[in-house]
């Protein structure tokens, strides 16, 4: 994010006209958002101007006249820029958009764990209406539980659902290595997949550690024959070796290597544990010789995931991750591990129950708020939240749709805060990145993660004539995350308004429960919806 100024990528050419003092016309927009400070990290603009939408399309940006009985939004003081592209959102639901949504994002995208079926997914999504656009990848790791445990994807199931489908390790889908027969079965049905829509393809792996490289690399070399990158959750995770993330990096960046796939690394932050300075440079050198490697982390020293996972069964668990079982809690009842036998215990009972991990004491560790900082400020890489679920206290999926979000529920704080607290974070607070440096890892940066296969996005995550509208409008001085342990149901503050396809989902700050303007994002083919 160099600040020179750049062609937009795709938008349309606008269409309105210019007076001969170099005004713009008002042609009865849908909306006017009026004196804003327009920040578009692709253009490079960041000046006081206004932002007229019409169907749904950003028409005009500049000094644009008022007109009688025109709608308009006084954006002063605020900063109006693309909504924000959260490409690894596991919530995936109403209730998940709307606290999304004052989190800042009008894009909200599943493509760490994925789907399947991809297509049945896409179609429920429709019918059901849903207030983001949003969009998922093919789940690698649903195809390798129907192929060694018989486990058939079940489209009732939410993904997080279907994550702790089989915690027995039924068949070895999670140690197991694959054969070549069944490595061809799992090649099918992601190809199937991707044919459907899919985004790529997940590939959880550190949630089915025994997949070896044979079965990697040509899961691999399927998206680099597709054009699409994998969203990849490296298998092993640990400070120590054998299987260290270290190793598990070297992995990685052989896949780009020997098949050109791109390899997009998932939380770096909450992957590396306390080697992320090591892995850092791994990437980093990556990068600098060419390969296609793309990163994203979270601002927060706590993970969030299934109880079934399998790392955190392993014997060694403490010792490999500097980290006792008392930083694992339940989250629908705050219930701490006490040792390796609770941890077993709890699987057993609710293999999908979700889980903290408190990896990073960021509380009393200044070296672990370091740790965080080098995965948050990794140059050129993407905000994404990890967004998690909202559950009920006996620990089921939430699937109403009540305003405010009910106070039994819980999640992860950063399923209500991540690019909040990013903003309001690193950059208000301890001055760790410029604003229009903040708003690009939000917005371009994450989108230009997908573009490479998705056109349409090309038209997201820029604030530029022709390009969709999706915006946010927000107070910088404002701006935060409110969510936390104690109070999860906290939306984050400072979101003065979110459009999604030109269409208000907040407006001076309240919500409208009734607005469904998201549509799907989706691979393989057109969007073909309206």
């Amino acid at each position: 994010m160099d600040g020179t100024p750049r062609e937009p990528a795709a938008c349309r050419p606008p269409a309105h006209g210019s007076g001969s003092d170099g005004t713009l016309s008002n042609n009865a927009y849908d909306l006017v958002i009026r004196g804003g400070r327009v920040i578009d990290p692709e253009s490079g603009r960041d000046e006081i101007a206004d932002v007229a939408i019409r169907s749904g399309t950003i028409a005009a940006v500049g000094a644009i006249p008022a007109a009688s009985g025109e709608k308009a939004l006084d954006a002063s003081g605020k900063i109006v820029c693309p909504g924000f592209v959260d490409i690894h959102a596991h919530g995936q639901s109403v209730a998940a958009d709307w606290m999304q949504a004052f989190d800042g994002v009008t894009t909200a995208l599943e493509l760490e764990v994925g789907v399947l079926p991809v297509a049945v997914w896409y179609d429920r999504q429709r019918a059901e209406g849903r207030v983001l656009n949003h969009g998922v990848s093919v789940g690698w790791i649903f195809a390798r539980k129907a192929v060694k445990a018989g486990i058939a994807p079940d489209p009732e199931l939410h993904p997080m659902e279907m994550m702790g489908q089989g915690a027995g390790d039924e068949g070895g889908w999670a140690s197991a290595v694959a054969s070549a027969g069944e490595i061809a079965q799992i090649q099918d049905i992601l190809s199937a997949g991707l044919r459907e829509g899919g985004i790529g393809i997940g590939i959880p792996h550190g949630y089915a550690p025994g997949a070896g490289v044979k079965e990697m690399t040509a899961v691999c070399g399927i998206a680099a024959q597709a054009g699409v990158p994998t969203f990849t959750h490296i298998p092993f995770m640990s400070n120590t070796d054998p299987q260290s993330s270290e190793e598990a990096y070297v992995r990685l960046i052989g896949y780009a290597a020997a098949t050109g796939a791109h390899m997009h690394v998932c939380h770096l932050n909450s992957t590396s544990l306390h080697d992320i300075g090591r892995c850092r440079e791994l990437l980093l050198h990556a990068q600098g010789m060419g390969l296609p490697i793309t990163v994203e982390a979270y601002p927060y020293g706590t993970g969030s995931t299934v109880v079934s996972a399998a790392f955190f069964a392993d014997p060694e668990f403490p010792k490999r991750t500097g980290s006792a079982y008392g930083s694992i809690e339940l989250i629908h009842n705050r219930h701490q591990m006490r040792d390796r036998d609770d941890l077993l215990g709890a699987r057993r009972a609710d293999p999908g129950a979700l889980v903290a991990w408190h990896f990073l004491d960021l509380e009393r560790n200044d070296g672990h708020r370091d740790l965080l900082d080098l995965s948050v400020l990794y140059p050129g890489g993407a905000i994404a939240s990890d967004a998690m679920p909202w559950v009920e206290p006996d620990g089921s999926l939430y699937r109403g749709a009540e305003w405010p979000l009910p106070r039994r529920l819980s999640s992860h704080p950063r399923s209500a805060g991540t690019f909040s607290k990013f903003l309001g974070d690193y950059h208000r607070k301890r001055g760790k990145i410029g604003l229009r440096e903040a708003i690009g890892k939000c917005t371009l940066i994450p989108s230009k993660v997908i573009e490479g296969c998705l056109p349409q996005m090309r038209r997201k995550a820029r604030l530029q004539e022709g390009c969709d509208a999706d915006i946010a409008v927000f107070d910088p001085e404002t701006v935060a995350a409110r969510a936390s342990f104690t109070d999860m149901t906290a939306h984050a503050a400072g979101m003065d308004a979110v459009l999604v396809g030109g269409t208000p989902v907040i407006l001076d700050g309240t919500l409208d429960t009734q607005a469904r303007p998201g549509r799907a994002v989706r691979g393989g083919r057109r969007d073909d919806e309206p």
